[in-house]
């Protein structure tokens, strides 16, 4: 069994948000304006706020001198803190459940958007998660700070990784060789079918992985926050109402939590 989780707003609150203001970024002013001016020009929404990312990292700029090291740093002081109610006990509970079956076990992976390295700072996520999927930033050999663009983690590039989960693909693998996810691997000799992945997300960005996951016989939650009355709305709008995933919950995960509930249920 394989559970797919997105990370910024379906684990944790937006951690790209708390980045950039922790460096004192207008982070109204860099989403709703900057990124919003780049996309109405034509930019992908990854590529345009990785793009403006960028323009604020030097020793001069407010992010100064940003690379690998400074973003583990800065996961493994806050991500662990942001986690939603009752995680990591569901990883735990999931684990449980599926120990009580002869050959099967359960891996969990994260395929995000976000910074990658910002990710793997955190003790919960190295610690239960067999891959970590996510943009990646990258610098020069004169300089120690991030000056290019490595990877981008684009809508339908999600859905990439969950190839390669399918086809038995490992992270390290395909980071040295991208080209092993288009290899010919016949149905019945993937390491993990469609129909035993769970795929649990946030917004639109997880749309592509909602509707493979449906067309191939997997399951998909959607997480929103009751909260905000526009979050609710577009979740049955975008989500429920055409039927892409199976039901949508706010982001908690206990046992009597209708989400963690059901995901309890889901994977027995």
């Amino acid at each position: 069994m394989q559970s797919s989780f997105d990370f910024d707003d379906t684990l944790v609150p937006d951690t790209t948000t708390r980045l950039l203001a922790e460096y004192g970024i207008d982070t109204d002013a860099f989403w709703k304006n900057d990124v919003a001016a780049l996309v109405a020009d034509g930019f992908d929404p990854a590529l345009a706020w990785l793009t403006l990312l960028l323009q604020l990292v030097g020793p001069d700029q407010p992010l100064r001198e940003l690379n690998d090291t400074v973003l583990r740093d800065f996961g493994a002081r806050t991500i662990d803190s942001l986690l939603y109610t009752s995680l990591p006990a569901l990883f735990d509970d999931l684990r449980n459940i599926v120990s009580e079956f002869r050959d099967l076990s359960v891996e969990y992976y994260i395929v995000s958007g976000g910074l990658r390295e910002f990710l793997l700072g955190s003790d919960v996520v190295r610690h239960y998660f067999a891959g970590v999927y996510g943009s990646q930033l990258g610098k020069s050999t004169e300089l120690n700070y991030y000056t290019r663009i490595k990877r981008v983690v684009t809508f339908a590039e999600k859905t990439k990784y969950l190839f390669e989960i399918n086809k038995g693909v490992r992270p390290d693998e395909a980071l040295v060789n991208p080209l092993l996810v288009n290899r010919d691997v016949p149905r019945e000799r993937r390491r993990v079918p469609f129909a035993n992945m769970f795929y649990v997300g946030d917004g639109l960005t997880d749309i592509p992985c909602f509707s493979l996951l449906k067309e191939q016989g997997g399951t998909a939650f959607d997480v929103f926050d009751p909260a905000r009355d526009e979050s609710a709305k577009k979740a049955f709008i975008d989500f429920l109402k055409p039927k892409r995933v199976i039901s949508i919950h706010a982001p908690r995960y206990g046992p009597s939590d209708e989400l963690g509930s059901l995901l309890r249920a889901a994977i027995a």
